[in-house]
């Protein structure tokens, strides 16, 4: 099942590198990921598909993955106006989004706060 994790590393060099290569280790790939520091600390988003595998190795490799969430996936066109035509869909349900970002493939990622609505507007979307 495709999952959202959320970790909490120190904002220090490496850290990206180190998650990366302890997921690649453990053949676990890595479909999306956004991330930034502040204050001291890096919030990192890292979209897998293998969710229990992938906490699971980056738990035995130090990693503290603080949240873990399903997420709504919409492929989207690469063309201009794509993200906020999905957006507004959205929006025009009640569907806030919480957080969001761009993976591979031109999908969107976006962390909302009713998974279900969400998942009923675009039902070609992924589901658990």
């Amino acid at each position: 099942m495709t999952k959202d994790f959320v970790l909490i590393p120190d904002d220090q060099p490496g850290v990206l590198a180190r998650m990366g290569e302890t997921l690649g280790a453990a053949g676990i790939n890595i479909e999306g990921i956004s991330a930034f520091t502040g204050e001291g600390k890096g919030i990192v988003h890292i979209l897998v598909e293998d969710a229990e595998h992938a906490l699971t190795t980056l738990a035995e490799a130090g990693f503290e993955v603080r949240a873990a969430r399903d997420v709504l996936l919409l492929d989207i066109e690469d063309r201009p106006g794509a993200l906020g035509e999905a957006c507004r869909k959205l929006a025009d349900a009640g569907v806030n989004i919480e957080q969001a970002y761009i993976a591979a493939g031109y999908r969107l990622v976006a962390a909302v706060d009713d998974i279900d609505k969400a998942r009923d507007l675009f039902p070609d979307a992924p589901r658990p």
